[in-house]
């Protein structure tokens, strides 16, 4: 006997109304890609389960790659059984055994399939019986136990299981539209591009790139955050802009202060027409309500002044030390903190306008026509689909 199956539990998709099967689906969908390196796997649901098939493949290692995708609230190494009582007595009895560190145990019953012949409460106490009689070193305690062995008699088979893993929660990547990542290298935004995916959104990112003020390390440090990202989604199209000539025309001809408010309203911009040729309907950024000048309420009152696009900002209220704990729990922050600029970083006011005004930026704007400029700069992008199978180095797909 061994764990053949992983069960799979839904959390918040159970919560869902008439469309929840799209849900399902769509986890259905992303579990499978995830598990393309393992042909023999495969992926089964029933009425509000689902279940991974091993068929002899080592569960670990696929355990290891389901939990972090997003829409699964827990999930179980499984013994499937026969509806027959012997049968799932041996099942509870390896199921038990083979977990780790256990002096305490209690049984669970979950009798779906009630044409089942033994009730669920009676069913928990033969099988605590038989349990404690064929090991000398347990006992029960149903109110603390270290292990829980749940039985869930269904219509097809029983399964038992003895072990609980934590999922990565949230909704199924795909599931809430699509948005656009503002990724500029630093610690936020992958941050950001993280929370938004949890919520079901998927992503492509939108890279602004100035070289030779930005070198190609700064490109790659990018590169390898989108490798990040993708590995909790099917796959992460990048759109790296050519940013530099763009760029330094706003800094020559708008004063100093107002420079950087300028510069972001124009990555909006830019933004926004790839989100339109891309059928993107929102943008996302890593902005944090205080953190820098640019990130102020009237900052970000005249910045959002060019787009009426949705702009989801993951990360508004959140401390910056909470910001660094999600990096690091996603192994993003190691990445992030390579010391190589990018655009942002570079042409920095020496004090920057905390409080633009929109009819001072708009001034200074309608003194120098930037749509050549714009436009040059969306000719020349570069397209990067990144998957957690495909290598950041060898991605791309060419010109926008």
């Amino acid at each position: 006997m061994e764990f053949d199956h992983i069960l799979i539990r839904y959390g918040e998709l159970a919560l869902k109304g008439k469309n929840r099967k799209l849900f399902v689906e769509k986890l259905q969908q992303n579990i499978r890609h995830k598990l393309m390196d393992y042909p023999e796997v495969k992926v089964k649901r029933t009425q509000g389960r689902m279940f991974i098939l091993l068929n002899g493949e080592d569960p670990q290692p696929i355990m290891e790659k389901v939990k972090h995708i997003f829409g699964i609230h827990s999930l179980s190494l499984a013994i499937k059984v026969e509806n027959e009582l012997e049968s799932i007595k041996e099942a509870a009895l390896y199921a038990l055994t083979n977990a780790e560190e256990v002096k305490k145990f209690k049984v669970t019953v979950k009798r779906i399939n009630k044409g089942f012949p033994v009730r669920s409460q009676e069913l928990n106490q033969i099988l605590g019986g038989h349990l404690l009689s064929h090991t000398d070193s347990y006992t029960v305690d149903v109110h603390n136990p270290d292990v829980e062995v749940k039985v869930e008699i269904r219509q097809e088979a029983t399964y038992i299981t003895s072990s609980v893993v934590r999922g990565a929660g949230g909704l199924p990547v795909g599931t809430s539209g699509k948005t656009l990542l503002l990724l500029s290298g630093g610690i936020d935004s992958p941050v950001a591009g993280y929370l938004a995916m949890k919520r079901g959104v998927e992503i492509e990112a939108i890279h602004f790139h100035s070289p030779p003020f930005t070198s190609e390390r700064a490109k790659q440090k990018v590169l390898d955050l989108t490798e990040k990202l993708a590995s909790f989604g099917p796959s992460i199209k990048i759109h790296i802009v050519p940013f530099t000539k763009l760029q330094q025309k706003i800094f020559q001809e708008t004063p100093d202060g107002y420079g950087m408010t300028v510069m972001r309203r124009m990555m909006l911009r830019i933004s926004e027409r790839v989100s339109q040729k891309e059928g993107i309907l929102s943008m996302t950024t890593g902005e944090n309500l205080g953190q820098v000048a640019s990130q102020t309420m009237t900052s970000m009152n005249t910045i959002n002044e060019v787009t009426n696009y949705p702009i989801i900002r993951p990360l508004i209220t959140m401390d910056k030390d909470e910001i660094i704990e999600i990096s690091k729990n996603i192994d993003t922050f190691d990445i992030s903190i390579r010391p190589y600029e990018d655009c942002c970083t570079i042409f920095v006011p020496k004090a920057p306008k905390t409080k633009p005004k929109r009819d001072r930026v708009n001034y200074f704007e309608s003194k120098f026509d930037y749509e050549e400029l714009i436009q040059e700069a969306i000719d020349g992008i570069e397209v990067v689909r990144i998957t957690d199978k495909k290598k950041a180095e060898d991605a791309f797909e060419g010109l926008f």
